[in-house]
């Protein structure tokens, strides 16, 4: 099956496969040998973890595109273009770029049935090794172990951290989840750990596979000082007066000295400078990580899905929106901690509007009023016919030094981006 538009092709792949998450490598890795018979490759960080992945992909982007160095980077899921899930230094590819690689797969993959995802991971490695990378930026969608992107060997692998996020695939604790991330490391590679509290599972995994550790906290760290920030290895400052990072929020620090520590391990196959690793700070960019828009009511976007993510979030609007009034537009997928989010925003919250996406994995209006009824929440709208009715009604009610804060799921920020694209 060959398609000459990249929407066709998408719509053909979320139809292909019985299962839209389905784990495993068999599959993938059969068709990327096929695929790339001589796994040809530039050298590769892959990034893992519940919270922070994109943060850390997009401090290394931009450290080493200000190095010089033609970067690929792929990471999920896209906000409103299918095409920002693969990019080369910061710029999406074509439409054209995708299509040739879906078309490569499809002539090698033969009876193998591939999710959607997978189409995507084995596009991106197509491209990238196809495009004369020096180094390529991966991603893991979905636990580790198990996931798509984990047919490659890393050169330095990275998870962020670990809280309780798709329960139904990782386990229910930390401890579980912990040993699923686990599954990018390698024997004799470093495994960066960014998480300041790693389950134990997470580094006796490492120690099974014969990784070697970098955990933040011991083997590096960072502080702030009057004029910027220091980063250290092993307790020695390494890098000095560095710029306070553009991601904003205290966790982008630990994001960023990750990012750090993993380019640091790195040097001498990429060498990056003192200016670079400033510049880098300054231009990393990510869509909806608490992304101010500047409005009449100005209006926050915010990814935050999770517990771990949302109590980032509300240190973030204490610290920067003291004494604001929030009116909260809100939706999250079905299977996630919605009422572990609602009880941490409430305190903050002074209105919410609940908001209907069209999606199948979105949490039904019915299960989203028996979460704020049981927490015996009264200031919560529902009703709406979609996202811009919803937004619409926080418009009207909130006032002019009001915050309007959408926070709960990519798929909440893409319909406020597009709607302003649209505007």
């Amino acid at each position: 099956m060959h398609f000459k538009a990249l929407k066709d092709w998408l719509r053909w792949q979320e139809s292909l496969h019985p299962k839209a998450i389905d784990l495993g490598l068999e599959r993938v890795a059969q068709v990327y040998k096929a695929l790339n018979p001589e796994q040809l490759k530039p050298a590769t960080i892959i990034v893992a973890g519940t919270n922070g992945k994109g943060s850390c992909i997009a401090f290394l982007e931009a450290i080493y595109t200000a190095a010089g160095y033609r970067v690929g980077s792929y990471t999920s899921p896209h906000i409103l273009k299918y095409n920002e899930r693969i990019k080369i230094t910061g710029e999406p590819v074509t439409d054209e770029a995708i299509c040739k690689s879906f078309s490569r797969i499809e002539a090698v993959r033969g009876d193998t049935s591939l999710s959607y995802f997978e189409f995507g991971t084995l596009a991106a490695l197509d491209i990238f090794w196809r495009s004369n990378l020096d180094i390529q930026l991966l991603e893991v969608g979905l636990g580790g172990r198990l996931d798509a992107v984990n047919i490659i060997d890393a050169d330095v692998a990275i998870v962020s951290t670990i809280c309780i996020d798709h329960a139904d695939w990782l386990g229910e604790t930390r401890a579980a989840i912990g040993k699923e991330k686990a599954g990018i490391f390698r024997a004799g590679i470093p495994a960066v750990i960014g998480d300041p509290e790693p389950p134990d599972s997470l580094l006796a995994s490492a120690v099974e596979k014969q990784a070697i550790i970098y955990a933040f906290g011991q083997a590096f760290n960072y502080s702030k000082t009057s004029t910027g920030w220091e980063w250290h290895e092993n307790s020695q400052i390494k890098l000095s007066n560095l710029p306070e990072p553009m991601l904003k929020g205290e966790q982008q620090y630990r994001n960023a000295s990750t990012a750090i520590m993993s380019v640091m391990l790195m040097q001498n196959k990429l060498p990056v400078s003192a200016e670079a690793f400033n510049k880098g700070l300054l231009s990393a960019h990510l869509t909806g990580r608490f992304q101010l828009i500047n409005d009449k009511i100005p209006v926050l976007l915010d990814v935050a899905h999770n517990p771990q993510a949302v109590r980032m979030l509300v240190a973030s609007l204490e610290q920067n929106f003291p004494n604001k009034r929030i009116h909260a537009i809100f939706a999250m997928m079905r299977g996630k901690d919605i009422r572990g989010v609602v009880e941490l925003m409430q305190p903050h919250v002074v209105a919410w509007y609940v908001a209907p996406l069209k999606h199948s994995r979105i949490a039904e209006e019915s299960c989203m009023k028996t979460v704020f009824q049981e927490e015996d929440i009264a200031n919560v709208s529902f009703g709406f016919v979609d996202f811009d009715e919803a937004f619409s009604a926080a418009q009207a009610n909130a006032e002019q030094d009001d915050l309007i804060l959408i926070f709960g799921s990519f798929f909440l920020v893409s319909a406020y981006l597009a709607k302003r694209n649209e505007d």
